[in-house]
Parts: structure tokens; C-alpha cells; sequence
């Protein structure tokens, strides 16, 4: 039977893109850690909603952000994605589109570490996966960020 809780008492915050494994770049088994999933692995409200709950009920104290090489967000911007669906001024969405990967990486680690309920007794780090070489490349900018 797994706890809710996971066994390595982190969590991962990494984009949806399929050729993402992080059971396989982070060396995990099942219930090892909590895996968050979003377009872009961006701190979106509803990612730090869970990281929160990770954190504050099931007892996480390392969080592990982790973007990647080749991410398609950083490929379009929001007005590119508004017109693909023929988005109406009233239903714009922030699609947390991005230019520079290691920029975005680090506003991201800065915003989980800047908000308001994240104690500072909580580890923060940022990588980078090359989806090409299947490294994770540590972002020291990032995790001093967030230390």
C-alpha cells in the first residue's frame, strides 16, 4: 500500500511535454515524489496551489523545478496561441509563454521562493533537461535563487 506522502519527501515541478520522463531523469520509483505537470513547468497558480499541499499535508521539503530544451512555449507567444483557438478578448488566457528557458526558470524559482506561504525552510532548485542528451543540468542561478 503507498501513503499519499511521498518516500523521498520531494516534489517536481516539470512541464507535460512527452519526452519528459521524471521517473527516469530523477531516478524515481512509484511514490518516491510528488510530480506536478503543466505546459512549460511554469509556477502557475495551480502548481503552487499543489506544490502547497505537497509541502503542508504530505510532507515535502525539497522542490525540484525543471524545464527543458525545445519547449514549445517558448516557441509562440500568447497572441500565437490566442489565434489558433480564435480567442475573444473576454476569454484570454495567460498561457505563461516564455523567450529565454534559463530566464523563465529563474523567475519561476524566484516566484515559488517569493510567495507568501512557501517557508524558507523549504529547498528550491532549477534544471534544465537536454532533451537531446537526457542530462539534467543544474542551474545554479536558479537554485541560488531559491536557497
Amino acid at each position: 500500500d503507498l501513503n499519499a506522502a511521498p518516500i523521498r519527501k520531494f516534489a517536481i515541478l516539470t512541464c507535460m511535454d512527452a519526452r519528459l520522463d521524471p521517473a527516469k531523469f530523477a531516478g524515481l520509483s512509484e511514490g518516491d515524489a510528488h510530480v506536478i505537470r503543466n505546459a512549460g513547468g511554469r509556477a502557475s497558480d495551480d502548481a503552487i496551489r499543489s506544490l502547497l499541499i505537497s509541502y503542508k499535508l504530505l510532507g515535502t521539503n525539497e522542490w525540484f523545478i525543471v524545464h527543458h530544451t525545445d519547449c514549445g512555449l517558448e516557441k509562440f507567444s500568447n497572441e500565437d496561441i490566442d489565434k489558433k483557438f480564435n480567442i475573444q478578448s473576454k476569454d484570454k488566457i495567460d498561457w505563461l509563454t516564455f523567450k529565454d528557458n534559463k530566464k523563465s526558470l529563474i523567475e519561476n524559482v524566484l516566484k515559488l521562493r517569493n510567495h507568501s506561504l512557501v517557508p524558507s525552510s523549504i529547498s528550491i532548485y532549477g534544471y534544465i533537461y537536454d532533451c537531446q542528451s537526457g542530462n539534467l543540468i543544474e542551474v545554479k542561478e536558479a537554485t541560488n535563487t531559491g536557497a
